[in-house]
């Protein structure tokens, strides 16, 4: 039997993320979303960036997209010492919305 072992790479530890999504987001949504940074870009996305402490927040975070019925665009880690440095904490909450506050 052969087994298999994910790249180090992959393992569950602290970092940055951005998620973008489609549509933009109002700033109160910012403490739903754990106090990550919310930024509206030109295009009509909004921009998540914050901290994740590990792969099980990261799904928390996106099953708070999912549940908000937001397009999902992208997903990516930040380079350590990035110009978006935010200090890292949990995210908490996982209360549910409605899509009446999203554009």
């Amino acid at each position: 039997m052969s087994e298999t072992y994910a790249s180090s790479e992959y393992q569950s530890e602290p970092g940055l993320y951005e998620i973008r999504i489609k549509g933009h987001l109002d700033d109160q949504w910012s403490d739903w979303f754990g106090g990550w940074t919310i930024t509206l870009e030109d295009n009509g996305d909004t921009l998540l960036t914050g901290p994740v402490v590990d792969q099980a927040a990261l799904h928390g975070l996106l099953k708070k997209v999912r549940d908000l019925g937001l397009s999902l665009v992208s997903v990516r880690p930040l380079e350590p010492g990035s110009s978006t440095t935010l200090p890292l904490q949990g995210l908490r909450g996982t209360g549910q919305a409605d899509r009446s506050d999203v554009k």
